[in-house]
């Protein structure tokens, strides 16, 4: 039962109800992840809003440094959001059942070296804390086009901002007074509640995971983003191993 849940969540094959699964478990991970990093090198990394600001005032205020820095961190969340769309395009084209578990799994190594780099960050902060901020500004681009792809771009799990903005949109429509049917015969406007809820969950999910985070990072350290690599791999591994399994079969 597990087994074929796990296939189907992160699998070729694609349903709704397995995309918003996947969404939530993804958004619960880019909350903690950022939270984390936030206690890490205090500074958010998915926020790519507030990062083109900070170059933008730091550019006026003459600071170059910190302007290299935020468009470092803006590069970094691009390539990984273009790594994702490599790597989910070269598994369809080989008709791969992990075309969307292959960025988890990387997503999971890169999570792994964050807590491998946390344990220098004291030592040499100059190099590791850009190095750190790069990274997981990458691995929020990875996971953010993973779920876009595989969504149609319904779906995003790191930009509360559109999340909400579309809350608030479906709200709008859920509180709409309908006047009585006119001549022009206008169609009513109705809220997608199914969509609200997901919205909802998704904001509600980011905001727990960023609560885990912070509690993990706070009494873990860097330790905590094997838990968080954890729950990755545990989503993807399925597919991959049925890809083992195929291409095994197929060398015999």
């Amino acid at each position: 039962m597990m087994i074929s849940y796990l296939r189907k969540i992160t699998g070729r094959e694609r349903f709704e109800k397995t995309d918003r699964h996947l969404a939530r478990f993804l958004t619960f991970v880019a909350g903690a992840a950022n939270a984390g990093g936030f206690l890490a090198v205090h500074q958010y990394t998915s926020h790519m809003s507030g990062i083109v600001s900070a170059m933008a005032d730091n550019l006026v205020l003459g600071d170059m440094s910190l302007v290299l820095a935020g468009l470092a961190a803006f590069l970094s969340f691009v390539a990984g959001a273009a790594c994702s769309a490599i790597l989910v395009n070269w598994a369809r084209r080989k008709k791969l059942q992990s075309q969307y578990a292959l960025p988890l799994m990387v997503e999971a190594m890169l999570l792994i070296c964050f807590g491998l780099l946390g344990r220098n960050l004291e030592h040499r902060e100059w190099l590791f804390v850009p190095a750190t901020v790069m990274l997981l500004c990458f691995i929020m681009g990875l996971q953010n086009a993973i779920i876009t792809k595989l969504s149609g771009a319904r779906i995003r799990t790191t930009h509360v901002t559109g999340l909400v903005t579309d809350m608030g949109i479906e709200l709008g429509k859920l509180f709409y007074w309908n006047s009585p049917p006119s001549s022009l015969d206008m169609p009513s406007v109705k809220a997608d509640r199914k969509k609200l809820k997901l919205l909802a969950s998704l904001v509600a999910l980011f905001l727990v995971g960023g609560i885990a985070g912070a509690i993990g990072f706070k009494h873990l350290g860097f330790a905590a983003s094997l838990a968080l690599a954890a729950i990755l791999l545990i989503l993807a591994i399925v597919p991959v191993l049925d890809d083992l399994k195929i291409r095994m079969r197929q060398a015999w």
